[in-house]
């Protein structure tokens, strides 16, 4: 029988490696991994909490900003 991999699991494992390259993230990785959260339609309190958790990391790296201003925007629309 398959497991099939939650997806709040997939976009954490993905920020680690848009984190990795060169330790911050920018709008588009952003923008990816929102996608992964979107792709089912919901976005569900899992992937929320993940994504905010990945907002909460970014905000402590250098943000050029256009990637603040998507981070304001993602806020905004998850109400997170």
């Amino acid at each position: 029988m398959a497991t099939e991999i939650k997806s709040h699991f997939t976009i954490a494992l993905q920020s680690a490696s848009c984190f990795s390259n060169d330790g911050k993230i920018d709008s588009r990785e952003l923008n990816y991994l929102l996608d992964l959260a979107k792709a089912d339609g919901v976005i569900d309190p899992d992937e929320r909490r993940v994504l905010a958790n990945i907002l909460n990391h970014a905000m402590a790296c250098p943000l050029d900003e256009a990637t603040l201003s998507r981070i304001e925007e993602i806020r905004a629309e998850l109400e997170i």
